[in-house]
Protein backbone atom coordinates (compact mmCIF):
# COMPACT_ATOMS: atom_id res chain seq x y z
CA UNK A 1 0.00 0.00 0.00
CA UNK A 2 2.58 2.11 0.82
CA UNK A 3 4.75 2.01 -2.46
CA UNK A 4 1.49 2.44 -4.35
CA UNK A 5 0.57 5.69 -2.51
CA UNK A 6 4.74 6.34 -3.30
CA UNK A 7 4.41 5.65 -6.80
CA UNK A 8 0.81 7.93 -6.49
CA UNK A 9 2.94 10.63 -5.28
CA UNK A 10 5.63 11.34 -7.62
CA UNK A 11 3.08 10.69 -10.83
CA UNK A 12 1.17 13.80 -9.64
CA UNK A 13 4.40 15.63 -8.99
CA UNK A 14 6.18 15.04 -12.37
CA UNK A 15 2.70 15.59 -14.22
CA UNK A 16 2.25 19.04 -12.34
CA UNK A 17 5.93 19.93 -13.14
CA UNK A 18 5.55 18.96 -17.00
CA UNK A 19 1.93 21.13 -16.90
CA UNK A 20 3.53 23.94 -14.94
CA UNK A 21 6.64 24.02 -17.86
CA UNK A 22 4.28 23.93 -20.54
CA UNK A 23 2.57 26.63 -19.41
CA UNK A 24 5.60 28.84 -19.09
CA UNK A 25 6.39 27.92 -22.60
CA UNK A 26 3.25 29.06 -23.74
CA UNK A 27 3.22 32.46 -21.98
CA UNK A 28 6.98 33.02 -22.51
CA UNK A 29 8.25 31.26 -25.98
CA UNK A 30 11.11 33.10 -25.57
CA UNK A 31 12.50 30.79 -22.51
CA UNK A 32 12.52 28.02 -25.04
CA UNK A 33 15.73 29.59 -27.24
CA UNK A 34 19.03 27.79 -26.91
CA UNK A 35 22.06 29.66 -25.35
CA UNK A 36 24.58 30.69 -28.14
CA UNK A 37 27.45 28.07 -27.90
CA UNK A 38 31.06 29.69 -26.77
CA UNK A 39 33.43 30.56 -29.99
CA UNK A 40 35.74 28.05 -30.78
CA UNK A 41 39.64 27.65 -31.30
CA UNK A 42 41.41 25.51 -33.47
CA UNK A 43 39.88 22.39 -31.34
CA UNK A 44 36.19 23.53 -29.76
CA UNK A 45 38.20 25.34 -27.40
CA UNK A 46 36.62 29.14 -26.07
CA UNK A 47 37.91 32.30 -28.02
CA UNK A 48 39.91 33.70 -24.84
CA UNK A 49 42.82 31.08 -25.58
CA UNK A 50 44.75 30.55 -29.11
CA UNK A 51 47.26 28.76 -27.60
CA UNK A 52 45.74 25.32 -29.93
CA UNK A 53 46.73 27.60 -33.38
CA UNK A 54 49.92 28.50 -31.74
CA UNK A 55 50.93 24.76 -30.73
CA UNK A 56 50.64 24.25 -34.49
CA UNK A 57 52.46 26.40 -36.21
CA UNK A 58 55.13 27.86 -33.68
CA UNK A 59 57.64 24.80 -34.22
CA UNK A 60 57.56 25.38 -38.47
CA UNK A 61 58.88 29.36 -37.33
CA UNK A 62 62.69 29.88 -36.93
CA UNK A 63 65.03 32.00 -35.98
CA UNK A 64 67.19 33.08 -38.80
CA UNK A 65 71.30 35.12 -37.79
CA UNK A 66 72.79 36.32 -40.50
CA UNK A 67 76.51 37.77 -40.89
CA UNK A 68 78.61 39.70 -43.29
CA UNK A 69 82.21 40.88 -43.28
CA UNK A 70 82.48 44.51 -44.90
CA UNK A 71 85.25 46.88 -44.77
CA UNK A 72 85.76 50.68 -44.30
CA UNK A 73 87.73 52.90 -46.69
CA UNK A 74 90.85 54.55 -44.92
CA UNK A 75 90.30 58.36 -43.78
CA UNK A 76 91.34 60.27 -47.15
CA UNK A 77 92.76 62.81 -44.50
CA UNK A 78 95.20 60.67 -43.89
CA UNK A 79 96.22 59.24 -46.95
CA UNK A 80 98.36 61.99 -48.34
CA UNK A 81 102.12 60.68 -48.73
CA UNK A 82 103.82 63.14 -46.84
CA UNK A 83 101.74 63.36 -43.84
CA UNK A 84 102.48 59.06 -43.47
CA UNK A 85 105.50 59.54 -44.28
CA UNK A 86 106.11 61.60 -40.74
CA UNK A 87 103.28 60.26 -39.00
CA UNK A 88 102.52 56.85 -40.42
CA UNK A 89 98.55 56.96 -38.96
CA UNK A 90 97.06 53.44 -38.84
CA UNK A 91 93.47 54.75 -39.81
CA UNK A 92 94.78 54.85 -43.75
CA UNK A 93 94.44 51.20 -43.71
CA UNK A 94 90.63 50.03 -44.53
CA UNK A 95 89.47 48.15 -41.62
CA UNK A 96 87.43 44.55 -41.56
CA UNK A 97 84.12 44.85 -39.27
CA UNK A 98 81.60 41.93 -39.04
CA UNK A 99 77.82 42.70 -39.18
CA UNK A 100 75.41 40.93 -37.63
CA UNK A 101 71.51 40.93 -38.59
CA UNK A 102 68.57 38.34 -37.26
CA UNK A 103 65.06 37.55 -38.51
CA UNK A 104 62.50 34.72 -39.21
CA UNK A 105 61.70 32.35 -41.51
CA UNK A 106 58.86 29.35 -41.99
CA UNK A 107 59.68 25.76 -42.84
CA UNK A 108 57.41 24.85 -45.60
CA UNK A 109 58.18 21.25 -46.41
CA UNK A 110 60.50 18.26 -45.27
CA UNK A 111 63.18 19.13 -47.76
CA UNK A 112 63.94 21.95 -45.14
CA UNK A 113 63.11 24.56 -47.25
CA UNK A 114 62.24 28.18 -45.78
CA UNK A 115 60.62 30.99 -46.55
CA UNK A 116 61.86 34.55 -45.52
CA UNK A 117 61.81 38.15 -46.28
CA UNK A 118 65.05 39.07 -49.11
CA UNK A 119 65.81 42.00 -46.78
CA UNK A 120 66.39 39.41 -44.01
CA UNK A 121 69.06 37.85 -45.80
CA UNK A 122 70.19 40.45 -48.42
CA UNK A 123 74.47 40.75 -48.73
CA UNK A 124 74.94 37.68 -46.11
CA UNK A 125 78.15 36.05 -46.15
CA UNK A 126 76.72 33.20 -43.66
CA UNK A 127 73.37 32.11 -42.56
CA UNK A 128 72.45 29.91 -39.67
CA UNK A 129 68.86 29.37 -38.53
CA UNK A 130 67.65 27.75 -35.11
CA UNK A 131 65.21 26.93 -32.85
CA UNK A 132 64.45 26.59 -29.29
CA UNK A 133 65.86 23.36 -28.38
CA UNK A 134 68.64 22.70 -31.15
CA UNK A 135 71.79 24.74 -31.45
CA UNK A 136 71.79 26.79 -35.17
CA UNK A 137 72.88 25.27 -38.29
CA UNK A 138 74.38 26.65 -41.47
CA UNK A 139 71.72 27.55 -44.13
CA UNK A 140 72.20 28.02 -48.12
CA UNK A 141 70.08 30.61 -50.32
CA UNK A 142 68.21 28.77 -52.98
CA UNK A 143 67.22 32.06 -54.60
CA UNK A 144 65.84 35.44 -53.62
CA UNK A 145 63.41 37.99 -55.59
CA UNK A 146 64.10 41.55 -54.28
CA UNK A 147 60.77 42.45 -56.91
CA UNK A 148 58.39 40.54 -53.72
CA UNK A 149 61.12 41.25 -51.18
CA UNK A 150 61.21 36.88 -50.64
CA UNK A 151 63.76 34.32 -50.28
CA UNK A 152 63.37 30.58 -49.91
CA UNK A 153 66.44 29.08 -48.06
CA UNK A 154 67.92 25.59 -47.16
CA UNK A 155 68.52 24.26 -43.93
CA UNK A 156 70.86 21.26 -44.07
CA UNK A 157 70.52 18.21 -41.00
CA UNK A 158 67.42 19.49 -39.41
CA UNK A 159 64.02 17.53 -39.20
CA UNK A 160 61.95 20.83 -38.92
CA UNK A 161 58.19 20.06 -39.13
CA UNK A 162 56.51 22.43 -41.87
CA UNK A 163 53.90 24.80 -41.45
CA UNK A 164 50.33 24.09 -42.20
CA UNK A 165 50.09 26.48 -45.19
CA UNK A 166 46.27 28.13 -45.41
CA UNK A 167 44.47 30.08 -48.76
CA UNK A 168 44.85 33.77 -48.05
CA UNK A 169 42.66 35.06 -50.36
CA UNK A 170 39.97 33.65 -47.83
CA UNK A 171 40.84 35.82 -44.90
CA UNK A 172 38.75 38.62 -44.37
CA UNK A 173 39.06 42.28 -42.58
CA UNK A 174 38.69 41.35 -38.82
CA UNK A 175 39.55 37.81 -38.80
CA UNK A 176 41.57 37.28 -35.96
CA UNK A 177 45.83 36.49 -36.78
CA UNK A 178 48.67 36.07 -34.94
CA UNK A 179 51.98 36.56 -35.38
CA UNK A 180 54.86 34.54 -34.65
CA UNK A 181 58.80 35.83 -34.59
CA UNK A 182 62.10 36.49 -33.09
CA UNK A 183 61.38 40.20 -32.19
CA UNK A 184 64.69 42.14 -31.50
CA UNK A 185 66.43 38.92 -30.62
CA UNK A 186 64.46 37.87 -27.26
CA UNK A 187 63.19 34.55 -28.68
CA UNK A 188 60.03 33.15 -30.58
CA UNK A 189 57.06 35.58 -29.55
CA UNK A 190 53.37 35.60 -30.57
CA UNK A 191 50.86 38.44 -30.82
CA UNK A 192 47.22 38.84 -31.22
CA UNK A 193 45.51 41.23 -33.36
CA UNK A 194 42.79 41.09 -36.65
CA UNK A 195 43.40 41.84 -40.17
CA UNK A 196 43.20 45.43 -40.67
CA UNK A 197 42.96 45.54 -44.80
CA UNK A 198 43.67 43.63 -47.44
CA UNK A 199 45.40 44.06 -50.83
CA UNK A 200 47.45 46.65 -49.63
CA UNK A 201 49.16 48.19 -52.74
CA UNK A 202 52.19 51.27 -53.61
CA UNK A 203 53.75 51.11 -50.40
CA UNK A 204 56.68 51.71 -52.09
CA UNK A 205 58.09 48.69 -50.09
CA UNK A 206 58.12 46.21 -52.84
CA UNK A 207 57.86 46.40 -57.00
CA UNK A 208 54.84 43.34 -56.50
CA UNK A 209 52.86 44.81 -53.40
CA UNK A 210 49.66 42.90 -52.27
CA UNK A 211 50.27 43.03 -48.59
CA UNK A 212 47.78 42.23 -45.60
CA UNK A 213 47.80 44.32 -42.95
CA UNK A 214 47.64 43.47 -39.00
CA UNK A 215 47.51 45.06 -35.94
CA UNK A 216 49.14 42.18 -34.86
CA UNK A 217 52.71 43.51 -32.87
CA UNK A 218 55.73 43.31 -35.50
CA UNK A 219 59.04 44.45 -34.75
CA UNK A 220 62.30 44.20 -35.70
CA UNK A 221 63.41 40.72 -36.31
CA UNK A 222 59.73 39.56 -37.10
CA UNK A 223 60.74 40.14 -40.50
CA UNK A 224 59.92 36.44 -42.65
CA UNK A 225 58.01 35.10 -39.60
CA UNK A 226 54.35 33.44 -39.54
CA UNK A 227 51.42 35.13 -39.65
CA UNK A 228 48.52 32.36 -38.87
CA UNK A 229 44.67 32.51 -38.86
CA UNK A 230 42.97 30.86 -35.48
CA UNK A 231 43.20 27.34 -37.20
CA UNK A 232 47.26 27.54 -36.82
CA UNK A 233 47.38 27.90 -40.46
CA UNK A 234 50.47 30.14 -42.25
CA UNK A 235 48.44 32.95 -44.28
CA UNK A 236 51.11 35.68 -44.34
CA UNK A 237 54.50 36.17 -44.48
CA UNK A 238 55.52 39.16 -42.17
CA UNK A 239 57.48 41.76 -43.95
CA UNK A 240 57.12 45.30 -42.34
CA UNK A 241 55.93 48.03 -40.26
CA UNK A 242 54.90 51.16 -40.44
CA UNK A 243 56.81 53.70 -38.01
CA UNK A 244 58.50 56.31 -37.24
CA UNK A 245 60.14 55.28 -34.21
CA UNK A 246 60.95 51.71 -35.15
CA UNK A 247 58.55 50.03 -32.75
CA UNK A 248 55.38 48.47 -33.41
CA UNK A 249 52.56 51.27 -33.53
CA UNK A 250 49.52 48.66 -34.99
CA UNK A 251 50.17 49.41 -39.08
CA UNK A 252 52.08 45.76 -40.41
CA UNK A 253 52.57 44.22 -43.11
CA UNK A 254 52.51 40.80 -44.31
CA UNK A 255 52.94 39.11 -48.07
CA UNK A 256 49.89 36.75 -48.31
CA UNK A 257 50.60 33.39 -48.74
CA UNK A 258 49.33 32.29 -52.23
CA UNK A 259 51.89 34.76 -53.58
CA UNK A 260 54.94 33.63 -51.40
CA UNK A 261 53.78 29.97 -52.32
CA UNK A 262 53.95 30.65 -56.10
CA UNK A 263 57.21 33.08 -55.61
CA UNK A 264 58.51 29.89 -53.72
CA UNK A 265 57.93 27.51 -56.42
CA UNK A 266 59.74 29.00 -58.78
CA UNK A 267 62.57 29.68 -57.09
CA UNK A 268 62.49 25.83 -56.14
CA UNK A 269 62.03 24.78 -59.36
CA UNK A 270 64.43 27.54 -61.82
CA UNK A 271 66.38 29.03 -58.88
CA UNK A 272 64.77 32.53 -59.53
CA UNK A 273 60.82 33.84 -60.64
CA UNK A 274 60.32 34.14 -64.39
CA UNK A 275 58.11 37.16 -65.48
CA UNK A 276 56.66 38.94 -68.36
CA UNK A 277 58.03 42.04 -69.09
CA UNK A 278 57.25 44.99 -71.99
CA UNK A 279 59.27 47.86 -70.95
CA UNK A 280 56.38 49.98 -69.80
CA UNK A 281 54.92 51.22 -66.77
CA UNK A 282 52.08 54.08 -66.50
CA UNK A 283 49.73 54.94 -63.43
CA UNK A 284 46.11 54.89 -62.96
CA UNK A 285 44.09 57.31 -65.35
CA UNK A 286 41.74 59.30 -62.90
CA UNK A 287 39.25 61.06 -63.24
CA UNK A 288 41.03 64.38 -62.20
CA UNK A 289 44.12 63.00 -64.91
CA UNK A 290 41.78 62.38 -67.85
CA UNK A 291 40.04 65.40 -67.13
CA UNK A 292 43.10 67.38 -67.67
CA UNK A 293 44.59 65.31 -70.67
CA UNK A 294 40.84 66.43 -72.40
CA UNK A 295 39.66 62.54 -71.88
CA UNK A 296 36.33 61.22 -70.88
CA UNK A 297 36.43 61.42 -67.28
CA UNK A 298 34.75 58.62 -66.95
CA UNK A 299 37.31 56.68 -69.01
CA UNK A 300 39.37 53.89 -67.32
CA UNK A 301 42.98 52.52 -67.78
CA UNK A 302 46.48 52.77 -67.39
CA UNK A 303 48.30 56.31 -68.44
CA UNK A 304 51.64 55.15 -69.91
CA UNK A 305 54.26 57.51 -68.22
CA UNK A 306 58.09 55.90 -69.65
CA UNK A 307 58.84 53.32 -72.21
CA UNK A 308 62.47 51.46 -72.78
CA UNK A 309 63.59 52.31 -75.66
CA UNK A 310 64.34 49.21 -78.22
CA UNK A 311 62.11 47.17 -75.04
CA UNK A 312 59.00 45.24 -76.10
CA UNK A 313 56.29 47.96 -76.52
CA UNK A 314 58.68 50.69 -78.33
CA UNK A 315 59.22 48.42 -80.87
CA UNK A 316 55.12 47.80 -81.26
CA UNK A 317 55.09 51.57 -81.29
CA UNK A 318 53.58 52.22 -77.64
CA UNK A 319 55.16 55.66 -76.70
CA UNK A 320 54.45 58.17 -73.63
CA UNK A 321 51.16 59.46 -73.29
CA UNK A 322 48.79 56.59 -74.37
CA UNK A 323 46.61 55.36 -72.65
CA UNK A 324 45.98 51.38 -72.55
CA UNK A 325 42.40 50.67 -72.27
CA UNK A 326 42.14 46.86 -72.46
CA UNK A 327 44.21 43.87 -72.18
CA UNK A 328 43.46 40.92 -74.49
CA UNK A 329 39.70 42.07 -74.84
CA UNK A 330 39.21 42.94 -70.80
CA UNK A 331 39.06 46.01 -69.07
CA UNK A 332 42.63 46.94 -68.22
CA UNK A 333 41.84 48.15 -64.53
CA UNK A 334 44.17 49.94 -62.72
CA UNK A 335 48.31 49.66 -63.31
CA UNK A 336 49.17 47.67 -60.36
CA UNK A 337 46.54 45.24 -62.02
CA UNK A 338 47.88 45.35 -65.42
CA UNK A 339 51.49 45.17 -64.29
CA UNK A 340 51.04 41.70 -62.50
CA UNK A 341 48.96 40.33 -65.44
CA UNK A 342 51.66 40.92 -67.44
CA UNK A 343 53.94 39.42 -65.41
CA UNK A 344 52.32 36.31 -64.72
CA UNK A 345 52.23 35.74 -68.82
CA UNK A 346 54.77 33.81 -70.27
CA UNK A 347 57.44 35.23 -71.81
CA UNK A 348 56.92 34.46 -75.84
CA UNK A 349 53.27 35.20 -75.12
CA UNK A 350 51.88 37.65 -77.74
CA UNK A 351 49.66 39.82 -76.05
CA UNK A 352 47.11 42.21 -77.59
CA UNK A 353 45.95 45.67 -76.30
CA UNK A 354 43.96 48.27 -76.95
CA UNK A 355 45.34 51.58 -76.47
CA UNK A 356 44.62 55.12 -77.09
CA UNK A 357 47.53 56.54 -79.33
CA UNK A 358 47.05 60.12 -80.28
CA UNK A 359 44.03 60.26 -79.48
CA UNK A 360 42.73 56.72 -81.70
CA UNK A 361 41.49 53.30 -80.46
CA UNK A 362 44.36 51.00 -81.92
CA UNK A 363 44.59 47.48 -81.42
CA UNK A 364 48.26 46.89 -80.17
CA UNK A 365 50.52 43.18 -80.29
CA UNK A 366 53.24 43.37 -78.14
CA UNK A 367 55.73 39.98 -78.06
CA UNK A 368 56.17 39.81 -73.79
CA UNK A 369 59.89 38.68 -73.22
CA UNK A 370 60.99 38.01 -69.77
CA UNK A 371 61.44 40.65 -67.11
CA UNK A 372 65.00 41.27 -66.65
CA UNK A 373 66.98 40.65 -63.06
CA UNK A 374 66.92 44.34 -61.27
CA UNK A 375 69.51 44.59 -59.24
CA UNK A 376 69.32 45.17 -55.85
Amino acid sequence: MKIRRLLLFLFVSVSSGLAAAFLLLLAWPQLAHRAPAPAAGVNGDRASSWADAVAVAQDSVVNIYTSRVTRDKGKPLFSNPLFQRYFGDPRTAPRTRLEQNLGSGVVVDRNGYIITNHHVIEGADEIFIGTEDQAPVRARVVGTDPDTDLAVIQAAGKDLPPARLGDSSRQRVGDVVLAIGNPFGVGKTVTQGIISAMDRQQLGLAIYEDFIQTDAAINQGNSGGALINARGEVIGINTAILSSSGGSHGIGFAIPINLARQVMQQIIDHGRVIRGWIGAGGIDLTPALAKSLGLDDTMKGVYVTHVLENGPADLAGMEPGDVILAVDGEHAGGAYEIMSRIAATTPGTLLRLTVLHQGKRLPMQIRVLERPVQKS
